[in-house]
């Protein structure tokens, strides 16, 4: 994994960034190659070994422009409530659950969200695009 995977990819899932696709698709591209698949508004790309905050990353994932939310999203090979400890240990940034089901979102002060995928973890940061310059 590149050394700025952490700071670049991990800062940007904690909601500790700026949320831009077309960024994000050139770092990742420039990184681990062309995507591997492009679906459900997003590009999908492999990572390899990388790992954020001590848990492996397999994919990474970054909006296509298609919604009115710009969005970057990871999936950890931990579930929800190991990757939540590693996050809070490594950033101090804690995301509790939002309700009490048995498969709850995890959703952060700064607005990044934990979610069950199977028995693995997707986490993501979306924000809505910034409003273009009036004229």
């Amino acid at each position: 994994q590149p050394s700025t995977f952490g700071p670049v990819i991990g800062g940007a899932l904690l909601c500790h960034d700026q949320i831009d696709n077309k960024y994000f698709f050139s770092w990742l591209s420039s990184h681990f190659g062309a995507p591997y698949k492009h679906e459900g508004g997003a590009y999908w790309f492999r990572t390899g070994e990388a790992t954020l905050w001590g848990a492996p990353v397999t994919e990474v994932m970054v909006g296509d422009d298609t919604s009115e939310l710009a969005f970057l999203a990871a999936v950890a090979e931990v579930p929800p409530d190991e990757l939540e400890q590693s996050v809070r240990r490594a950033s101090g940034v804690a995301y509790p659950a939002a309700d009490a089901t048995p498969y709850p979102l995890r959703i952060s002060a700064p607005g990044g969200t934990i979610a069950y995928y199977n028995t693995k973890s997707k986490i993501y940061c979306a924000k809505f695009k910034p409003l273009p310059p009036r004229r």
